[in-house]
Order: structure tokens, then C-alpha cells, then sequence
């Protein structure tokens, strides 16, 4: 028994919105597990004069997935995390590469900015005498 046309594009734009909505679901799901993505957040953590200016608690937000500056590759990744706190709300800033396909992963710089404007280095990397330093 054929299904009437009206039911028939009111099942079809039921599963297409459900499908696209797990999609999304599932993109957010793999950037937050990357371990680019962990290692800017266990900065910003740690990092007092960052979550003194966000205050607590501290809600991580999903990235905005159109947004050009989120950017991934094989060996670069780039992103602007959304956070907010108590106290105020901005963009945590990370970049992030690997020298080889499977190897891991190293913060390049993180910094928070502001609503304001303000911007806040968390984490900076350089090298002295070949060793990795974090600088704040």
C-alpha cells in the first residue's frame, strides 16, 4: 500500500533533520576527544589568571563547526574553542601540529580572548637549547 505524498515528506524531513542533527552531534563528539582539543583545555585549567577572568564554573561550549578559523588537517590543527564563566566569556585560541601522520600531537599556542578584547597567553611554545618550555 503506497504511502500518501504528505506523510511520505513529513517522514523523509523527520529523518533527514535527525540524521543531520546526529552528524553535528558526532563531529562536536570527535573534536572534543582530540587530543589537541584536551590538551588546550587541561591548559586553560590550569591556568589561574585565565579562569580568574572567565570565573567559575567554567562551561566549554560547542565549537561553531562554520566558523573558517577551525581548521584540521594531517599535520595542523587550528581551533577557537568557545568558554564562558560566572565573570565573562570569549574564545580559547589553540594551534596545535604533529610531525608525522601518527604521531602525537603538540600545542603550539593557546591564548584566551576576551568578549573585551582582552587577550590572555596561556600557553606559548618555545624552544630553548631544543628543549620545550611552557611560557605563560
Amino acid at each position: 500500500m503506497p504511502m500518501p505524498l504528505g506523510k511520505l515528506i513529513l517522514f523523509t524531513s523527520v529523518m533527514a533533520s535527525g540524521g543531520s542533527a546526529l552528524i553535528y552531534y558526532l563531529i562536536q563528539k570527535t573534536f572534543s576527544r582530540a587530543s589537541y582539543y584536551q590538551l588546550a583545555l587541561e591548559q586553560l585549567h590550569s591556568h589561574p589568571k585565565a579562569l580568574e577572568a572567565l570565573g567559575t564554573p567554567l562551561n566549554i561550549h560547542y565549537l561553531e563547526l562554520t566558523d573558517k578559523y577551525n581548521f584540521v588537517d594531517i599535520a595542523d590543527a587550528q581551533l577557537k574553542i568557545p568558554v564562558s564563566g560566572s565573570k565573562s566569556a570569549g574564545y580559547l585560541y589553540v594551534s596545535s601540529s604533529r610531525d608525522a601522520p601518527f604521531n602525537r600531537w603538540h600545542l603550539q599556542e593557546v591564548f584566551l580572548e576576551l568578549k573585551d578584547g582582552q587577550q590572555i597567553p596561556v600557553f606559548k611554545l618555545r624552544r630553548q637549547n631544543g628543549d620545550k618550555v611552557k611560557m605563560e
